[in-house]
């Protein structure tokens, strides 16, 4: 299942430093050590920014991504079975939440990779890149979000499609066999055509979505509320669905395929 959109920071701002690290009335040595630190972060910016957003980003990306996940997998059961199945077959109905468990573990860590990754990359290229070459920024920090999370989707989307297509009962079976008939490649079934459907949505879906905030917010002149963001990240999803599920067919039959070709 692809992931919402969830922008952890939000707008850009400076960093404000709150007063109470100021400590004007405390010798602590503790506490000396705390406000430097301040001081730093706001003198220098780059370092502790950097990690506030990097933390912010793992943690809205994961949470945000089990949630997605949970809500929606039932939908994506029947894309998978709908996608495998093929001169009429029958489309089970039953088990619309099988191996829901086992994805919700490489979901999280996945999302949270992508979001650590697309945040801080988005915001250092928007400051080197002149202000029309936004879409760019969000086009390469989407894909080498994408590009970096392949790494614990892959694994993640091959046991969660043959567990949706019926072919093992849970995903800890599933791990054991298929390393055992295919080796460890086997968990890496279809990862170019991952690759090949993925990073395109990844960088369009995000890119579509940015570009959409940015014209909103110009028309409306404010920021955006949660609604808001909500509409224009669901459009922003399904006209990047729209174009790229014929790759995504390709991919789910490649990841599936491999256990019909060692039966």
């Amino acid at each position: 299942m692809d992931r919402s959109i969830v922008s952890s920071s939000g707008d850009e701002s400076e960093t404000t430093l709150p007063d109470v690290l100021a400590f004007k009335n405390t010798n602590h040595p503790i506490k000396k050590q705390i406000s430097g630190c301040g001081t730093i972060c706001v003198k220098q910016d780059d370092p502790c920014h950097f990690f506030r957003v990097l933390y912010e980003s793992l943690i809205a990306g994961g949470i945000a991504g089990l949630v997605v996940e949970a809500a929606l997998y039932p939908i994506d059961t029947i894309k998978t079975r709908v996608q495998v199945a093929r001169d009429g077959g029958k489309i089970i109905w039953k088990g619309l939440y099988s191996g829901l468990g086992g994805n919700l573990a490489g979901v999280l860590p996945a999302s949270a990779l992508f979001f650590g990754v697309y945040e801080p990359t988005k915001q250092k290229l928007l400051k080197v890149l002149p202000e029309q070459f936004s879409a760019v920024a969000h086009l390469a920090a989407g894909a080498l979000g994408g590009a970096v999370s392949s790494i614990v989707r892959v694994p993640t989307e091959v046991v969660k499609q043959r567990m949706q297509t019926g072919q093992f009962a849970s995903a800890p079976e599933a791990v054991r066999l298929i390393i055992a008939k295919e080796g460890f490649g086997g968990m890496y079934a279809g990862f170019g055509s991952f690759l090949l459907r993925d990073l395109p949505f990844d960088a369009l879906q995000f890119c579509v979505y940015e570009q959409l905030r940015i014209g909103y917010k110009l028309a409306a002149r404010r920021d955006l509320n949660d609604p808001e963001n909500a509409m224009l990240g669901a459009f922003a999803g399904a006209f990047t669905g729209v174009l790229t599920t014929p790759l995504d067919v390709i991919k789910t039959r490649l990841m599936v395929q491999v256990y019909v070709k060692t039966k």
